[in-house]
C-alpha cells in the first residue's frame, strides 16, 4: 500500500522527550514511581486554578446542543474579543483586535498554522538553537527547509550576528521562543531590537521581508524580568500562544494566532491563518474551553510553585558542582553534561534513574534538559542520584 514516506519517518522516528517519557512510565510500573526521577515532559505539576473548574461547571448548565456544538472556525467571538481585550489592557490599545485572533488546539496548531500561512515552496525559517524538536517537524511539513542558528553559548540570548550571516534571499521566517524551551533564557528588549535592526536592513539589502513567528506558551511563567512585546518591536510579527503552560490545561489543546495591527500585511495575512486552517483541518478549537477562556483569560499562574523547585534544583546541583544555566522564565533547566557526548553522559544517568533530555535533538551538543515541572519530592529525592552520577566521573 502506497504510503507518505515523511510521514512514516516521523512515526517511527519519534520525539526523544516522548521516548523518554515513555521510558519512565514503564520504569515507574516496575521498580515504583518513587523510584524513577522523570524530568523529561513539560507536564505542569501545579493544579489549574479554581476559576477554570468554575468556568466548566458554569458551562455545564448550558443546552447541550450549545456546550458541545461548532463553533465559528476561527473560534467564538467573544472568546476572541476576550483574548484580544487581555492584550490591549498589558500591551497597549494597538495590540490586539478580535478580528486578528484565530483560536487553535493549543501552540502545535498555532505554529503549524502560520507556517502554512506564511511560506512557500523554497522558503526557508530560521530557529535558534538549542529549539524545541519538534519545529523542525511543523516546518519540514510546510515544505520548507529549517535553518538552525546557534544562540549566544555564554549568555544563551539570540547571536544576532549569526543570524544575520545566515540570512539569504530565501528566509522568510525566524522563530523566536521567549521564555525558551529548552533553556529558560528570554530575550532581552535590546537583543530583538538588535534583531529587527538587522531584519530591517535585510529588507533593503536583500529584498526579503522576514516574519518573526513569536512561540510564546511559557510568557506567564518568569522569575523577576519581563518579556518584551515583540510586536512592539519589529511590527512584522505573528504570535503564538497556549494556555497549557499559562493555566495548567496541556491535555485540553486551547491557544491562538495573533497577527497584530502592525503587521504589513495584515489583512491578507489574517485570511491565509484562517485558509491555513482550514487546509490543515485545525478549525473550531475545543468549545468547552473557548468558553473557560472568557472567565479565565486573565487568571494569574502559580509562579512561586516553579520557582520553589527551581531554587532546590539549582541549590543542590550547585552544591554538587555541576554548570548550568540561570532560567529567567519556563520551567526547564540547561544542564551542562559532564562529558561532550550528551547521550553517553544520559546513559549514566539512566542507570541511576535519572531521566533528564539530552540535548542533541534540541540542536545543541554537550548539555541536558531538565524539566522542573514536577513534584518537590522528586527534585529533592534525586539529589543523591546526581551526586553519583558526578562522583562517577571522577
Amino acid at each position: 500500500m502506497p504510503i507518505n514516506q515523511q510521514s512514516y519517518a516521523y512515526g517511527t522516528q519519534k520525539s526523544s522527550i516522548r521516548e523518554i517519557a515513555a521510558y519512565a512510565g514503564e520504569r515507574k510500573a516496575q521498580i515504583g514511581a518513587e523510584n524513577v526521577f522523570d524530568f523529561s515532559l513539560g507536564n505542569p505539576s501545579v493544579p489549574a486554578p479554581d476559576a477554570v473548574r468554575a468556568s466548566i461547571e458554569k458551562s455545564l448548565a448550558l443546552p447541550p446542543t450549545q456546550l458541545h456544538g461548532y463553533t465559528p472556525a476561527s473560534g467564538l467571538p467573544v472568546a476572541r474579543a476576550a483574548v484580544a481585550a487581555s492584550l490591549r489592557r498589558r500591551f497597549g490599545e494597538d495590540a490586539a483586535r478580535a478580528e486578528d485572533v484565530y483560536l487553535t488546539c493549543g501552540a502545535a496548531a498555532s505554529l503549524s498554522i502560520s507556517f502554512h500561512a506564511l511560506l512557500r515552496a523554497g522558503d526557508e525559517v530560521i530557529v535558534i538553537a538549542p529549539y524545541f524538536p519538534e519545529y523542525r517537524v511543523w516546518i519540514e511539513a510546510a515544505g520548507v527547509t529549517c535553518v538552525e542558528v546557534l544562540a549566544d553559548q555564554k549568555t544563551f540570548q539570540i547571536d544576532v550576528a549569526a543570524v544575520e550571516r545566515a540570512l539569504t534571499p530565501r528566509t522568510r521566517a525566524i522563530i523566536v521562543n521567549s521564555p525558551n524551551n529548552p533553556v529558560g533564557s528570554v530575550y532581552a528588549s535590546a537583543n530583538l531590537t538588535a534583531l529587527a535592526d538587522v531584519l530591517r536592513a535585510a529588507e533593503k539589502r536583500l529584498g526579503i521581508e522576514v516574519t518573526l513567528v513569536s512561540d510564546e506558551p511559557y510568557r506567564e511563567i518568569t522569575y523577576g524580568v519581563e518579556v518584551p512585546w515583540v510586536p512592539a518591536l519589529y511590527g512584522r510579527t505573528v504570535v503564538c500562544y497556549s494556555y497549557s503552560k499559562a493555566l495548567s490545561l496541556p491535555g485540553e489543546r486551547i491557544g491562538w494566532v495573533l497577527v497584530p495591527p502592525t503587521s504589513p500585511e495584515h489583512d491578507e495575512l489574517v485570511g491565509a491563518v484562517a485558509g491555513a486552517g482550514r487546509k490543515l483541518g485545525f478549525v473550531c478549537a475545543p468549545a468547552l474551553f473557548q468558553r473557560v477562556l472568557v472567565d479565565c483569560v486573565d487568571v494569574p499562574s502559580d509562579v512561586e510553585a516553579y520557582a520553589q523547585n527551581r531554587r532546590a534544583l539549582t541549590e543542590g546541583l550547585t552544591r554538587l558542582g555541576y554548570e548550568f544555566v540561570e532560567p529567567d522564565g519556563a520551567f526547564y533547566l540547561w544542564v551542562k553534561a559532564l562529558e561532550p557526548n550528551a547521550q553517553a553522559f544520559f546513559e549514566r544517568a539512566r542507570a541511576l534513574e535519572l531521566l533528564p533530555v539530552p540535548s542533541d535533538s534540541f540542536g545543541c551538543p554537550g548539555w541536558v534538559r531538565v524539566g522542573y515541572c514536577v513534584s518537590r519530592e522528586i527534585i529533592v529525592n534525586s539529589l543523591p542520584a546526581w551526586e553519583k552520577l558526578a562522583q562517577s566521573y571522577r
